[in-house]
């Protein structure tokens, strides 16, 4: 639905962290309007929680997908997230 906010969790593998991904990331996030955080995590993975506007955020999920040029992503986990994680007024690396 237009104007209907949403949020998800996404657990990104691959050559994900050291390229510049969590940069690529708020980028998009900061042109699609989408309020969260990403941050890596011990294991290689690279961690996103985001919220927004429905067709904002299968924006984003795609952008994640393909991440960065240099970057290479294996796989994108999917999650729903309670709201209080999402409960930012920007987009920021943790």
């Amino acid at each position: 639905m237009f104007g209907e906010e949403n949020r998800g969790k996404w657990l990104i593998s691959g050559r994900v962290q050291g390229v510049g991904f969590r940069w690529f990331v708020v980028s998009q996030a900061e042109q699609l309007g989408i309020k969260g955080w990403a941050r890596n995590l011990p294991d290689g993975r690279v961690e996103v929680v985001g919220s927004g506007e429905v067709s904002a955020l299968a924006a984003f999920e795609h952008a994640i997908a393909e991440g960065p040029r240099i970057s290479r992503v294996d796989n994108v986990e999917k999650a729903e997230c309670p709201a209080e994680v999402t409960d930012c007024k920007s987009f920021h690396i943790k």
